[in-house]
This record gives C-alpha cells, structure tokens and sequence, in this order.
C-alpha cells in the first residue's frame, strides 16, 4: 500500500485524498519536460501537485497554475504547494478543463500533463481512481488536451505528454492534425532490453526539421538504478 506522503529534496506530498499517488511515470515526466525559457506553466490534471512542484523547482521565475476536477485532491494539492517553498507563484484550480478555459485563462510558455491513458480497458470500480486513469465522462480526453493546447499555448510554447507507446502513437496522431506536431519523444524502458513502457512526447507548432527521439532505462541489469535515471531525478530524490 502507497505510503500517505512522499518526501523529496525540497517539496512533500501529502496523497492520502488523491486517488492516483506519487510513480516513478510521473517523476519522470516532471524531471525531463523541457522547461526552457519558462515563464508560465500549466500542470493539466494535477492530482497531487506533484508535476506543478517539480516545475516550480526546476523553473525558479516561472508562474504556475494547476487544475483538478476531483474536488480532494484538489483541495490536497493546494495544501501541498501552500506549504513548499514557491506558494507565492502558484495557485491551484479545482476546476474541469473546459470550466479552466471559460476563465479566459491566456496563454501559457509550457503546458504538462499525465493525462488518463486506459482508454479501452476495464476501469477499477473506486471512481476516483477511474477518473485519474481512465477515459471518461469526468476526466480529461486527448481531444479535450489538444484543443485546449493548441488555443492557449504561447508562441514557441510546448505542450509535453505522458503515455504508454500505444495511446502515445493515437495522442501523436491527433495533434498533429490539429497542428501541433510532436517535436520530441522519450521512451522510457524498466530494464536495458525491456518493452517499452512509457513514452514522453513533447509537442509544438511547426513541422521540426526531425523528431528526436531519446531513450531512458530506468533499472540496469543487476536492479541498481540506472545512471541515466540518477541524473535525472538527483535533484528531486532523497536518495539514489
């Protein structure tokens, strides 16, 4: 069973109302989302906070605004960021995506989001849970992700995904239709030879001259973490 907090280097997270807690999927994607040049980010389904945190950290100027339907853990993830050491320039919104666009919100440098992915299979019967990894009434849709990006995304501003490969070729497919072509993807593998498990894609306007395509092993052979992966979240974990 999770633990109720996770504790990092310079943020916690109390998850004990968040239906989807703290993975290694999601620190992944707030440790290798390219932040360059930030200036204001949305974490899109924050859940925990936790994307929006890492953020923070990693963009020390940039303004952050996140949004939750699910009312606690909503109400988890503002508890969250009131206590880190970036309250000042963050705000968190327990509000659907199109609820969040009727706001007029503008526009955004980068956008990040660990949307539901479990688009055909059997949903688990705790509704909440169902809602932060399925496609349904309630939670946000590819669709739903795209649109939204593709109105409010800054000139130059990205817009960067978490998903397993499968759901990652749809999502890829669908932005580029609507003119956000993926720039960047990630592959992300447990063990060197492993199937690929995740994919981190990275998405903006105008055809690059080449998508580059990167690949992260979390674990080597003998289960130590990779030195990759150390790097990679050295910032943000207690120990590696």
């Amino acid at each position: 069973m999770p633990n109720d907090y996770f504790q990092f280097q310079q943020f916690r997270i109390d998850q004990a109302d968040c239906a989807q807690k703290v993975s290694t999927d999601a620190c992944i994607l707030g440790a290798a989302a390219n932040l360059t040049d930030a200036t204001r980010i949305l974490d899109l389904g924050t859940g925990t906070g936790l994307l929006a945190l890492m953020a923070a950290q990693r963009a020390p100027t940039a303004a952050i605004e996140a949004i939750e339907i699910d009312s606690a853990a909503a109400a988890q993830a503002a508890a969250n960021v009131a206590v880190s050491p970036w309250a000042n320039r963050m705000q968190v919104h327990s509000l659907s995506l199109a609820a969040y666009a009727a706001t007029q919100p503008g526009l955004f440098s980068h956008i990040i989001c660990n949307p539901p992915f479990f688009r055909r299979s059997l949903a688990p019967p705790d509704a909440a849970r169902a809602t932060a990894r399925h496609e349904g009434e309630n939670s946000l849709t590819f669709g739903d992700i795209i649109s939204f990006a593709a109105a409010h995304l800054a000139l130059g501003g990205t817009l960067t995904v978490l998903l397993p490969p499968p759901e990652m070729q749809q999502f890829e497919h669908e932005a580029a239709a609507a003119g956000l072509p993926a720039q960047t993807r990630l592959v992300v593998q447990h063990r060197p030879g492993g199937r690929a498990t995740r994919s981190i894609s990275t998405f903006g306007r105008g055809e690059p001259d080449r998508l580059w395509t990167g690949n992260l092993v979390i674990q080597d052979a003998d289960g130590a973490y990779s030195a990759a992966f150390r790097a990679l979240l050295g910032g943000f974990y207690l120990a590696l």
